[in-house]
């Protein structure tokens, strides 16, 4: 991850809308489209930097052709590790 300068900090309460808004739109939107159905409005560059947060925590990824899905389901992890064909990368 890059380091850059950043103008305006997150709060928790818009980490967590930004959050809410990615698991309903599942998959649906590009970056550009998802800011603009957030429920309440933010700067685009705040946005960015959630989504680097998000994309950096491993809770989204983003599909080829650039819609952005939520990946992050802890409750499932316990059928995750069970299964021997899986390895965990720990770093």
């Amino acid at each position: 991850m890059e380091i850059k300068q950043i103008l305006r900090y997150p709060r928790l309460d818009t980490v967590l809308m930004v959050e809410k808004a990615i698991k309903d739109f599942d998959g649906e939107f590009k970056k550009r489209a998802l800011w603009e159905n957030l429920p309440k409005k933010m700067m685009y560059q705040t946005f960015c930097v959630v989504i680097d947060y998000l994309l950096y925590s491993r809770k989204i990824s983003v599909d080829s052709e650039g819609k952005i899905g939520w990946i992050f389901y802890p409750e499932n992890k316990n059928e995750h590790i069970k299964n021997k064909k899986l390895f965990w990368n720990l770093r």
